[in-house]
C-alpha cells in the first residue's frame, strides 16, 4: 500500500493506472477505523481493480462547540488495518494539502441538508458535500462507498452527483452493528461503561419502530410520538431528532403507505449517536435498496 498527502502526486498516480483500464473505486472516511468502514473496503475490493481510501478529519463539518479538536485519530493503526485489508492507495492529506487557503465555493444540497440532522448541526452537510466533491474530483473514482448509517449522508451525496453530472456510482452499504445492536461508530469510544449500556436503547428503538409498523401503525406523527416515549424509558438517552421520512427524498410523509427511514439523532451523555432504519418495505431483505431516487446495490437487511 502506497500512502500519499500530497494531491498531484496522488492524480498522477492514479492517471496513470486509468489510461491503463483500471478501475478505481473510493472510500472516503476520517479515519479510527472499526469493522463498519472495513466493510466498506471489501465491497471496494470486490468490485475494482485499485481501491482508494482516504482519512482526512474534515474541519468543514464541524461546528465551532463540536468536537474536531478531540475526534479520535490514529492514522499508524489506520494504516496497518488498510494495508492488512489489501487497499491500494491511502490519501492521507492534511488540513493545508486539502485548504491551502480559506474555501470560497462550498457545494451545498440545502433542501435536504437543513433537515433532520442538518436542523441541529448547521453547516454539517455543506462541509460533508463540499469534501466529499473535492474528493472525488482529486481521486475521480469510478465508484465511492458509504455506509448506511449515515442515511441522510447518502442520500446528498446522490443528489449532489446527479444534480451536479459528477462520473461517479454511490453504492450504499448495510451498516455494521455490535453484538447489541449499536451501530459501529468512531465515536462510539467517548462513551462511559454506563453510557455504552445505555446506548443500546437506539437500536431497541428501531426495533420497535419495526414491530409497531409491522402491527399496522400508518400515523407518522403517532409513530414519532411512540418512539419517543419509548427512548425516554433510558433516562441517560436525550432525543434531538426522532423522524419519519420518505425513504428515497427524506420529505415529511402524511401516512406510511411507503416505505419511510425511521431517522434517530440521540444524545447520550455528551455523544450524539446517529441511526436510522427503512421500515414498511419488504422488498429490502431481497435485493437493492432505493436512496435518493435509484436503486442502489445493498445487501439488503440491515447488519
Amino acid at each position: 500500500m502506497r500512502v500519499f498527502s500530497s494531491i498531484d502526486e496522488l492524480r498522477h498516480t492514479l492517471d496513470a493506472l486509468r489510461r491503463q483500464g483500471r478501475t478505481v473505486g473510493l472510500v472516503p472516511t476520517m479515519g479510527y477505523l472499526h469493522a463498519g468502514h472495513m466493510e466498506l473496503v471489501s465491497r471496494a475490493r470486490a468490485e475494482n481493480d485499485i481501491v482508494v481510501v482516504s482519512i482526512f478529519v474534515n474541519p468543514l463539518q464541524f461546528g465551532p462547540a463540536e468536537d474536531l479538536s478531540k475526534y479520535p485519530r490514529d492514522l499508524e493503526r489506520d494504516a496497518t488495518m488498510l494495508r492488512q485489508a489489501g487497499v491500494n492507495f491511502l490519501f492521507s492529506p492534511g488540513v493545508e494539502d486539502m485548504y491551502p487557503r480559506p474555501m470560497l465555493a462550498v457545494v451545498d444540497v440545502p433542501d435536504l441538508g437543513r433537515e433532520l440532522e442538518g436542523a441541529v448541526r448547521p453547516g454539517h452537510f455543506a462541509g460533508v458535500a463540499t469534501v466529499v466533491c473535492k474528493l472525488f474530483n482529486i481521486v475521480q473514482p469510478q465508484t465511492a462507498y458509504f455506509g448506511e448509517k449515515d442515511y441522510q449522508q447518502v442520500v446528498i451525496i446522490k443528489r449532489m452527483v446527479d444534480d451536479l453530472a459528477v462520473p461517479v456510482r454511490v453504492i450504499s452499504v448495510p451498516t455494521v452493528r455490535d453484538s447489541d445492536g449499536l451501530a459501529l461508530s468512531s465515536r462510539n469510544v467517548y462513551l462511559s461503561e454506563a453510557e455504552r449500556r445505555a446506548a443500546a436503547i437506539v437500536p431497541r428503538t428501531l426495533d420497535e419502530a419495526e414491530r409497531l409498523v409491522a402491527g399496522g401503525l400508518t400515523d407518522p406523527g403517532e409513530l414519532e410520538a411512540k418512539l419517543t416515549a419509548f427512548l425516554s424509558r433510558e433516562p441517560l438517552a436525550k432525543p434531538e431528532v426522532v423522524a419519519v421520512r420518505d425513504a428515497s427524498t427524506l420529505q415529511p410523509v402524511t401516512s406510511i403507505a411507503e416505505p419511510v427511514v425511521v431517522a434517530l439523532f440521540v444524545r447520550v451523555g455528551s455523544t450524539r449517536l446517529l441511526d436510522n432504519r427503512v421500515v414498511g418495505d419488504n422488498r429490502v431483505a431481497g435485493g437493492a435498496r432505493v436512496i435518493g431516487g435509484r436503486g442502489l446495490p445493498g445487501k439488503g437487511v440491515t447488519r
